[in-house]
């Protein structure tokens, strides 16, 4: 049995079967960790969701951002675009986007020593009120009124933790934490507009990725995500990020972490979007 993590595919289908004929996946017996994106903007958008259903029994996936991006256009509170059309098109639609929806924003696993979500985790919460907060917005997202809830959380990101704050304005802090965060400042402040590489000039604002705020509460286990395909492959002892830009003419990235060193394996990908 191997485990292995793999970045945002962001529907380049034809890319992850390239990626898991190279590490010979095998469902029956081998564990695939998806660190969010599955759909949007590339061509197989469908037939990726298809792929992954069919192997549900053998992969863990958290939910990125474009994830929940699909499941709003289900509920038509987001725009639909052409390559997730046919997801909302096909008569599968429900059942595909009822699984997403059961999908974890935060996977553990203490055994191996990881856990794995989309964008991070908060350098506000330490592991225990990480897995409590996304346990929270899972139930939302699960729950019977998850469409008018989800509408909710499609204001501007808030910015910043406060457990004086409104419920509604909390959730939508740990959805954008969970899905969208990049940068933080020196308070651990989020800030969803820098999208680049990190940079001494953005340093120099106060401007440091997440995982390298000041402070941060700390998480004992090594986190994995995704979301950053400007940062791209980056390991260290506390993290390893895993989005490395396979839509935009990059390559689509698997991690082997059930050994003691990281096994790294890439296949390049055809899709050259521009940013």
């Amino acid at each position: 049995m191997a485990v292995w993590a793999i970045g945002d595919i962001q529907g380049c289908h034809a890319s992850l079967m390239e990626l898991l004929g190279k590490i010979e996946f095998n469902p029956t017996h081998d564990k695939l960790w998806i660190a969010g994106d599955l759909v949007n903007r590339g061509e197989n958008s469908l037939e990726t969701l298809y792929y992954l259903y069919s192997i549900r029994e053998s992969i863990e996936v958290v939910l990125g951002n474009h994830d929940i991006a699909l499941i709003a256009a289900y509920y038509g509170i987001k725009k639909s675009n052409p390559t997730i059309d046919p997801i909302l098109a096909s008569p599968d639609a429900k059942k595909l986007v009822d699984w997403l929806r059961c999908q974890k924003f935060l996977h553990v696993d203490y055994q191996l020593g990881y856990c794995m979500a989309h964008a991070g985790i908060s350098p506000e919460f330490d592991l225990g009120m990480a897995l409590r907060y996304a346990k929270r917005i899972e139930e939302k997202l699960q729950g019977n009124d998850a469409d008018i809830w989800l509408k909710k959380m499609f204001k501007d990101g808030i910015t910043r933790f406060d457990r004086e704050a409104s419920r509604i304005d909390i959730d939508r802090y740990i959805v954008s934490a969970f899905t969208r965060m990049r940068y933080c400042y020196g308070d651990h402040r989020l800030d969803f507009d820098q999208k680049g590489a990190p940079t001494d000039a953005l340093r120099e604002k106060g401007l440091k990725p997440w995982f390298e705020c000041d402070n941060r509460k700390d998480i004992d286990l090594k986190i994995i995500f995704g979301h950053w395909s400007t940062l791209g492959f980056y390991h260290d002892e506390n993290v390893l990020a895993l989005d490395t830009g396979c839509l935009w003419g990059g390559h689509l990235t698997a991690a082997r972490i059930d050994s003691d060193e990281v096994e790294i394996v890439q296949v390049e990908c055809p899709a050259t979007m521009e940013p």
